[in-house]
């Protein structure tokens, strides 16, 4: 390859690294604001537990204990689909690394 191929070739490399880091942080905030919303849906289940332990259990409640229940899971397998997300976009980030260290060592 010649030279200007060579800088052109890293040059694309640099740039769908960049994209590639953008994608991981967009990721890691979306793991962030999901753990977030997961944590305030466990408490609304403690919540609601705590107060079915003291005043018995009302269909309303039940109800209620149910749906958050339902969220929380939802929410789990957000975070767990957002996890191999990132996982994938770090092991692209790992391989366009590999070729551009493969580039410099050319020269």
């Amino acid at each position: 390859m010649t030279k200007g191929s060579e800088t052109a070739r890293r040059g694309a490399l640099l740039a769908r690294r960049l994209d590639l880091v953008a994608s991981v942080s967009a990721l890691t905030a979306e793991a962030l604001r999901l753990n977030q919303k997961r944590a305030g849906i466990e408490m609304d289940v403690l919540r609601l537990e705590l107060e079915i332990g003291r005043s018995g259990a009302s269909a309303q409640l039940v109800r209620d204990l149910h749906d958050a229940e339902q969220s929380a899971a939802a929410i789990m397998q957000a975070c767990a689909a957002c996890e191999q997300r990132i996982v994938a976009a770090e092991d692209d980030v790992d391989d366009v690394d590999r070729r551009l260290a493969a580039t410099t060592n050319k020269d």
